[in-house]
C-alpha cells in the first residue's frame, strides 16, 4: 500500500507503466466534471470508476482484495478513512468473484488487527493484490467524490 499526494506522483512512475498512466490521468483530467461511472483509459487494462457517496461507519462494508487489478484510489473532494490490513491467510466471506475481481473478508474477524487511515482531498492510495482494504469509512457521514483507477497487473 502507498499513500501520498497527487503532486508526488512522479515517485511512483517506476512501479508499473499502467500505474504511471493512472496517476497521469488523475493529474491531467478535470475529475470534478466527469460523470459518475466507468471511464475507459486503456480498455480493460486501465479504467477509472467515478463515485459520489457518503462515508459509512467502519464495518458497514467488508474488507476486500483483488487478484488481477491494483486500485489507485484518489479523493477528489471530501475526506474518508480506509481500513487496511496486509493479506495473511484470513478467511474469506465467499469465493473469489472472478467477473468483478474481488474477494471479501469479514470485518469483525479482522477489526482488532486493522488500522484506519485518513485519505483527504488531493491524496491517493495504491492497493496491490496483497492489501486488504475497506474504503469509504468515517465517524460521521461526509460526502466524497472519489475516482478509482483499476490497473491490470
Amino acid at each position: 500500500m502507498i499513500i501520498d499526494k497527487l503532486e508526488n506522483r512522479h515517485r511512483y512512475q517506476h512501479l508499473h507503466p499502467r500505474i504511471a498512466a493512472a496517476l497521469a490521468f488523475l493529474a491531467d483530467t478535470d475529475l470534478s466534471a466527469l460523470p459518475k461511472g466507468r471511464h475507459s483509459i486503456d480498455g480493460d487494462n486501465l479504467f477509472a470508476i467515478v463515485n459520489d457517496y457518503d462515508t459509512q461507519p467502519a464495518g458497514t462494508e467488508p474488507f476486500e482484495t483483488h487478484k488481477r487489478y491494483a486500485d489507485v484510489q484518489f479523493v477528489v473532494s471530501g475526506e474518508e478513512a480506509f481500513g487496511y490490513l496486509p493479506l495473511a491467510g484470513q478467511a474469506t466471506l465467499a469465493p473469489y468473484h472472478e467477473a468483478h475481481d474481488f474477494v471479501e473478508y469479514d470485518y469483525q474477524a479482522n477489526k482488532d488487527d486493522a488500522c484506519f487511515i485518513p485519505l483527504k482531498a488531493g491524496m491517493f492510495a495504491i492497493f496491490m493484490p496483497e492489501d486488504m482494504h475497506m474504503p469509504g469509512t468515517g465517524e460521521q457521514p461526509v460526502r466524497v467524490r472519489k475516482v478509482v483507477c483499476k490497473v491490470l497487473l
